[in-house]
């Protein structure tokens, strides 16, 4: 087995396997900046992680065929524990839950629900919407037009990093990375990338990500101008379903909803003490993270269904070492810092609504 290979020789290994295997929403993340590479002894799997804080925080699951799927988890996770390391899988999905489901040795915590849809169906909710209709239509008459780009174009395009650092420094946190990574657009080789322009000017992007083992696609990120007009994402997500729908593919999903309870299975309790951590998070973080919102968008899109999404942790209790480790590795290991920066952020913008409450009253 090879380990915490990067550079563009592992880059390359790492991609033609997900391209053959890849089955997880996230299998196409690996190719991301700044991702280590295990590649198992059959020649015919790959997994990619940060590793950080003696835990190894893996994107989605082990790439490889379902039936080869335990014995490369368990051969990744021996590999771990003799470097002293457990193993986290963040973003862990229905196929590597069935191979633990039972292990008295992982445990699991419900991250929250993806919605899918089927590209072939997207017309007829469409058509049975009037709320998708309208927003779809709000953005045609402002003058919002789409059109997929060819990679050649859309490659280090300054246009497309001007719209992307604009939609950044509206967010509450600086850039979170891992499988949020959003500097994608040097690397957007298997990817597709749709645009919306209006009046020569760049309103939002939408960049796809290859699902190879589920003839599908992620809506891996969507930036957009603040002050965009309303109905502009919307408008991407119909021109890129339709466009899906027409090539042939057969699902479709916009990604994980953290904390979403959307998800139909059976009774799931994370650890208490995670259960009160994550409500705190969501009644107190909608500065920093929009949860809620972010779960209506994409209910409000009628998805066909939603599937849970997990972290599946090999030790027999899930621990705050490991929820720790996975900040790490969104932060680059510097989660107190972007928690310092976003805290700045956000008293700045109350001074700046307390002054323009002042002018108001003068």
């Amino acid at each position: 087995m090879e380990i915490g290979i990067t550079g563009c020789v592992g880059f390359q290994r790492a991609r033609e396997l997900v391209m053959r295997y890849g089955w997880n929403t996230t299998c196409f993340q690996i190719v991301n900046p700044g991702i280590e590479y295990w590649f198992g002894t059959d020649q015919k799997s790959v997994v990619g992680f940060n590793s950080s804080g003696g835990v190894r925080v893996v994107v989605g699951a082990p790439v490889c065929e379902f039936e080869a799927l335990e014995h490369v988890a368990g051969e990744f996770e021996n590999d771990a524990a003799r470097n002293d390391e457990t193993v986290c899988y963040f973003g862990a999905e229905a196929r590597l839950e069935s191979v633990h489901r039972n292990s008295e040795h992982h445990s699991f915590v419900l991250l929250g629900a993806q919605p899918v849809w089927q590209p072939a169906r997207w017309e007829e909710v469409v058509s049975t919407n009037k709320s998708i209709r309208a927003q779809l239509n709000r953005a045609r008459n402002k003058g919002v037009v789409i059109t997929e780009w060819r990679i050649e174009k859309a490659r280090n395009n300054p246009d497309l990093y001007e719209c992307l650092y604009a939609w950044l420094k509206s967010k509450g946190l600086p850039p979170l990375h891992f499988v949020i990574e959003p500097e994608t657009l040097d690397r957007l080789e298997n990817r597709r990338i749709f645009v919306a322009e209006r009046n020569e000017t760049i309103e939002a992007f939408l960049i796809l990500s290859p699902i190879p083992g589920r003839n599908g696609w992620l809506t891996e990120q969507f930036p957009h101008r603040p002050g965009a007009p309303n109905g502009t994402v919307e408008l991407m997500m119909d021109a890129a379903f339709r466009k899906l729908a027409e090539d042939g593919f057969e699902y479709v999903t916009l990604g994980l909803s953290p904390l979403s309870k959307r998800a139909n299975i059976e009774p799931f309790d994370n650890p208490l003490w995670l259960r009160i951590l994550l409500a705190w998070m969501r009644k107190h973080g909608q500065r920093f993270y929009n949860f809620d919102g972010l779960d209506r968008f994409k209910s409000k899109l009628c998805p066909e269904y939603w599937e849970p999404i997990f972290a599946i942790s090999n030790e027999e209790q899930f621990s705050g070492k490991t929820l720790y480790a996975i900040a790490l590795a969104f932060t680059e290991n510097h989660p107190f810092r972007v928690l310092g920066i976003g805290l700045k952020k956000a008293v700045q913008a109350e001074v700046g609504n307390f002054r323009r409450w002042i002018g108001s009253r003068e």
